[in-house]
Parts: structure tokens; C-alpha cells; sequence
């Protein structure tokens, strides 16, 4: 799936009109910059207070940093420029930051290089080699931004493995991931089996390919096979065209199947089929077309116990596990969660263009003792939530509106449906038969819950 978010703070960066800082004390040298770059750039943030590029940093997509090294009066040994490059650079590792100084002194340019400027002019300046060293920075910038936007996770898709478990299944995936392995992910639903292929992709030497996702649980029965295989042109009716399937859309490349235990059994067959001799045959064809994919696939239900109940086949079940990745439910790492919290505080605020805030101890607390049916999904439209409705800077157990579904009784049951159709009815029950709202606090899609109520008689 495509993060616009993502892509559009990119294209910023990219842009040949992307924003420029500029930090002087002299609010002269800040006018004139501003007169003279703003035919260059988006946007000429300006500011005479260093203290101001945090938040700046933190509101603005800013391409370039134009920044003096002396703010203090009486000093000129430019030890402030070299610090705030620095906290700069923390902040923002592919940052382009020009240091300007009206002192000549080479022994400052080379220490000002050596600790990470793009480069180093003198004032006063002249235009046209100001304008020209400004470009040749935001070349670089841009250089930075594509790499980072190639090599990194988008906003929100960030795997955070401080628990004992997570370290492990992070351990996992870098093994796994330059393999062509089928790797199977098994996980309640919310516990970010859709992220786990994401790395495992973005870590394989299938990495510079397209990655297609398909929800099985989201697919009507009587499109399956047209939608993993593709059709021919008539091959149905409203087949008015030919069709490729999500396999040859992702030949090169890996296909993720989520929720593999609803493929119903004959299409079982006709996958085991396409894995064993890598081609397809869409509907209507009897051409074989050959596919390059790595399968990865993922599930929340008990597939032993669908073998043994005859409604998923034994061997496609071992040819689809070569690996597993069993991730844990948020209730039983509950030593992610301060980060996970601090996490989705940062990708809301920035989502929303709001001022990042902080979650006080109590907060932290109630979030720990909620027993998040919908684990990291469900926590992820929670904080969301909280950081849009909050009216202090700090946010309190109240604001994230917790709900009282309660938490499953182990000593009751240790049966996977029976708990599954008590946290469906708690849902239902505590939405008031609002199936989005119960939905949501479930952490699945509103076709995913229709299911379930058919399934429980619900």
C-alpha cells in the first residue's frame, strides 16, 4: 500500500522549491536572505533565536539549513554554529546545513566539514555564489531524501523490538529476509503481521520490486481465483477484459497472502499447484504463465486444528511454513508500550501538523492494564484519537477513552474461538450493536466482523 504521508513530505524534499532555515541573529542578514531565496525556494523560514529550530524541525519539511556560527555578542569562535549543526544532525541525520560566518577562519571551515556541513560561506556574501552554493546543496538533500525514502519504513510502518520477543523476531527476519523462503507469520489480529512482510521485504534482495498485499479475509469467495490469477476476457460474466492476478503483478517480487486459512480448499489446491511449479493459469486460459514470487503469508487462525478438520490440505500447510514467526499479542510485551505509546504520539502529531506531547506516568499505567483485543492496531487508533481530542499538551488516562471490554478469564478457557466469540460479543455489546465502533476497538475490518458474527451465530 502506497503511504501518501510518506510520498508527499518526499516530493517536498525532492522539490526544487523545497523550504529553507536560515539562523542569523542580524535580522538585516535575515531580510536580505529572504528577499534574495525566496525565488528559489518554497518556503524562507527565518528565525533569530537558534533555540527555534527544534520546533521548526519538528512543523517544517526543510530541505536546507542556512546557519550562522556566532549568536553571542563579543564572540566569534563559532562554537554555537558547530553545536546546533550537531543537535541538528541528531534530530535529522540527512540534513544539508551551510554554516556562514563573517569571520575567514579556515581552521573553523575545516571542523565545520569534518563535523557534517555541506559546506561554508563567508559574509558578506555575494548573491549569485550564495544562490549557486544553496543548489548544490539541495542537490544533496535530494540525494539524501531518496536514499533514506528508498532504504527506510514511511511514518507509522516502524518496528519497535525493545521486548525480549520482539528482539528475537527482529533476529528472525534479518535471517530470514535475503532467502527466498516461504515464511509463514501467525499472530492475533492487530499484531502487525502486515508490517513483519513489509521488513521482510524491504530486507530482501527482492527489495528494488513491488511488494502486492492481498487480504483473503476481504476477497469474496467467488473472486478469489480470479483475483490471485487473473482471467481472460470473457471468461465470466463482466469479465470484459483480460485481467492479470496478484501473482503476476508481484512476479519479481513478493506477494503477501493475509489471512491464508480463508482460501477455501479448492483454490488450496490451485495455489499448492502455482508455488510447486512457479506459473499461474488465469480464468479462461489454458496458458501457463511463469511467476517469480517469495510467498509470504499470514494467519489468526489455528491451521493445525483447520488440517485436522479437513477445511486446509497438510501439505500446503508445510509448503507454506518453511519459516514461522509466531508474534506475540500486545498484552504479553507489554514492555513495548511506553515506546509504542511515544511512537504513535510522533506519527500523529505529525500526521495532523500538530505540536508533539507527552504521556504522563498514570496514563502509561491505565494503558498497561487495558487488554487490547485489538493489540497493536487497536493502541495505534487510541493514541491516535487521544492526540486529536486532547486539550493539554500533556495527554492524561482520560484522554484515551479506554474501553471496558474485559480481559479474557484464562482460567476459563484456553480454546482460540471461544475466547475470539467472547471479544466479539464484549465488542458488540459495549458498542451498543455499532458494528464500525465494535470494529475498531477489535482492531479488524467491518467485513472481517461480519464474518465472525456469522460464524458465532452472533
Amino acid at each position: 500500500m502506497i503511504d501518501f504521508e510518506h510520498l508527499s513530505r518526499y516530493s517536498l524534499l525532492m522539490s526544487s522549491n523545497a523550504s529553507i532555515l536560515v539562523v542569523d541573529d542580524d535580522r538585516d542578514v535575515l531580510t536580505a536572505a529572504r528577499l534574495l531565496l525566496q525565488k528559489h525556494y518554497r518556503r524562507v523560514l527565518t528565525t533569530n533565536d537558534p533555540q527555534e529550530i527544534p520546533r521548526i524541525m519538528a512543523e517544517e519539511a526543510v530541505g536546507v539549513y542556512l546557519l550562522d556560527m556566532n549568536f553571542a555578542i563579543g564572540r566569534n569562535t563559532g562554537a554555537e554554529g558547530l553545536r546546533w549543526l550537531q543537535a541538528i544532525l541528531e534530530r535529522d541525520p540527512d540534513a544539508v546545513v551551510v554554516l556562514m560566518t563573517a569571520f575567514g577562519d579556515l581552521n573553523t571551515a575545516v571542523t565545520a566539514m569534518r563535523e557534517g556541513a555541506a559546506d561554508f560561506v563567508l559574509k558578506p556574501w555575494q548573491n549569485d555564489k550564495l544562490v549557486a552554493t544553496l543548489r548544490v546543496a539541495a542537490e544533496l538533500r535530494q540525494s539524501r531524501a531518496r536514499v533514506s525514502a528508498l532504504s527506510e519504513p514511511p511514518p507509522g510502518q516502524t518496528m519497535i523490538a525493545g521486548s525480549r520477543a520482539m528482539q528475537e523476531i527482529k533476529s528472525v527476519v534479518a535471517k530470514v529476509a535475503p532467502t527466498d523462503a516461504t515464511v509463514l507469520i501467525r499472530g492475533e489480529n492487530g499484531t502487525g503481521k502486515e508490517l513483519i512482510a513489509q521488513a521482510l521485504h524491504r530486507q530482501s534482495l527482492r527489495a528494488d520490486k513491488v511488494q502486492v498485499s492481498v487480504d483473503l479475509g476481504a476477497v469474496a469467495e467467488h473472486l478469489f481465483e480470479s483475483e490471485l490469477f487473473g482471467h481472460r476476457k470473457g471468461a465470466f460474466t463482466d469479465a470484459d477484459r483480460d485481467r492479470a492476478g496478484r501473482f503476476q503483478a508481484a512476479d519479481g517480487g513478493t506477494l503477501f497472502l493475509d489471512e491464508i486459512g480463508n482460501l477455501p480448499t479448492s483454490l488450496q489446491t490451485r495455489l499448492l499447484r502455482v508455488l510447486e511449479a512457479r506459473e499461474v493459469t488465469p480464468v479462461g486460459s489454458d496458458v501457463a504463465l511463469p511467476v517469480d514470487v517469495r510467498l509470504v503469508t499470514a494467519t489468526n487462525q489455528p491451521l493445525e486444528q483447520l488440517v485436522a478438520e479437513g477445511r486446509f490440505r497438510e501439505d500446503l500447510l508445510y509448503r507454506i511454513n518453511t519459516i514461522e514467526i509466531h508474534l506475540p499479542p500486545l498484552r504479553d510485551r507489554l514492555d513495548d508500550l511506553p515506546a509504542l505509546v511515544e511512537h504513535f504520539i510522533a506519527v500523529a502529531a505529525r500526521k495532523y501538523h500538530q505540536p508533539r506531547k507527552t504521556v504522563s506516568a498514570a496514563a502509561l499505567t491505565a494503558l498497561s492494564r487495558h487488554p487490547w483485543p485489538g493489540n497493536i492496531r487497536e493502541l495505534s487508533h487510541t493514541v491516535e484519537r487521544a492526540v486529536i481530542l486532547a486539550e493539554s499538551d500533556e495527554l492524561h488516562a482520560d484522554d484515551f477513552r479506554l474501553s471496558r471490554t474485559p480481559a479474557i478469564d484464562r482460567q476459563v478457557t484456553l480454546n482460540i474461538e471461544a475466547n475470539e466469540r467472547q471479544l466479539v460479543a464484549a465488542a458488540l455489546e459495549q458498542s451498543r450493536g455499532n458494528i464500525s465502533h465494535a470494529a475498531d476497538a477489535l482492531g479488524i475490518t467491518r467485513a472481517a466482523l461480519y464474518r465472525r458474527i456469522e460464524k458465532f451465530g452472533l
